[in-house]
């Protein structure tokens, strides 16, 4: 189908891409100017900033708490953002409708961003923010049940390179990992996935652009062929956790993700891919106030949920 007409809207008002160098700075700053007030923002029983002390160095979070209960469901969310843009400002919409929707007390990370640190730092920062999670288990409420990762674009890309790393070392309490529109291939030759030409311009995210975008985090010492970068390189998918791939259907990234979860499929992996028509990428971040793009959150608790009781998660 074609884009959703309220995203047709907004792309319209976009500029065109001018070919100019991309300034951090100046791109952090512009998402900055566009978050939202405090009283603007959707209410939970509580969220506080933390600090999470791993073995790479403490790590900045922000804890999400749906509702008052005796006990919860961990999710630990990493943003988007071609691994140098984003914060847990820019993304504390998404991590709030994750905790409401799903239940869970939500672990928000703010990792190390490229161009300023190198590869692995930010990827260290997110797997070590999983092991802590599951350490102060106890003082964080966890019920011992779910222990669930997220994450949206680049953020996706570190759920599932940092699944694949639990797996290596043995660390199998992760349950569930949740990829929105996920970087899988950051092999970005334009033949290798079709949707790589069908949504190359138009669309927000171009096919010209992704080279760009991700080279601050290349330039770092991140090798595309590498699996903890491109984690559809990696071989064996087999015993990794239960996998929802949700995917846009006008998005340059839609192919590799779906690739991505078939193979999870294909080695034994539980995984289910879910494709939002009329959608572009970011949908989870830019357009979740259209109901029926904001239905990727509910997607999320009924894959989280699936055979519980009811998640309890009305926010006061």
């Amino acid at each position: 189908m074609t884009i959703h007409p309220e995203i047709a809207k907004i792309l319209a008002t976009l500029p065109a891409p001018d070919g100019s160098p991309l300034n951090p700075e100046a791109m952090r700053a512009g998402e900055a100017a566009h978050v939202p007030p405090l009283e603007d923002r959707l209410p939970l029983h509580a969220v506080e900033d933390a600090t999470a002390v791993t073995p790479t160095g403490e790590v900045p979070v922000r804890i999400y708490t749906p509702a008052q209960a005796d006990s919860y469901r961990l999710l630990v969310y990493f943003h988007g953002g071609a691994f140098f843009l984003g914060s847990l400002d820019t993304h504390d919409h998404v991590a709030r409708a994750l905790a409401k929707e799903t239940g869970h007390k939500v672990i928000s990370v703010r990792y190390r961003l490229a161009p300023e640190s190198v590869f692995p730092a930010g990827l260290d920062d997110c797997y070590g923010v999983v092991r802590w999670a599951a350490e102060q288990g106890s003082s964080l409420g966890w019920n011992g049940k779910n222990l669930a990762i997220a994450g949206d674009s680049s953020g996706g890309n570190f759920a599932a390179v940092v699944a694949g790393k639990a797996h290596d070392d043995g660390f199998d309490r992760i349950t569930h990992q949740v990829l929105f529109y996920p970087s899988v291939d950051l092999d970005f030759d334009g033949d290798r996935y079709p949707s790589l030409r069908e949504n190359a311009e138009g669309y927000g995210l171009e096919t010209a652009g992704l080279a760009p975008f991700n080279a601050f985090y290349i330039n770092s010492g991140a090798d595309p062929a590498n699996p903890l970068v491109s984690p559809i390189k990696r071989q064996d998918l087999t015993g990794l956790p239960a996998a929802l791939v949700i995917t846009a259907e006008h998005d340059p990234l839609r192919d590799e993700g779906e690739l991505y979860g078939r193979r999870l499929e294909e080695a034994g992996v539980e995984a289910t891919v879910s494709r939002y028509d009329g959608a572009n990428h970011g949908f989870v971040q830019n357009f979740s106030w259209i109901p029926e793009f904001y239905r990727a959150f509910e997607e999320t608790a009924e894959f989280l949920n699936a055979g519980t009781a009811s998640a309890g998660s009305t926010a006061q």
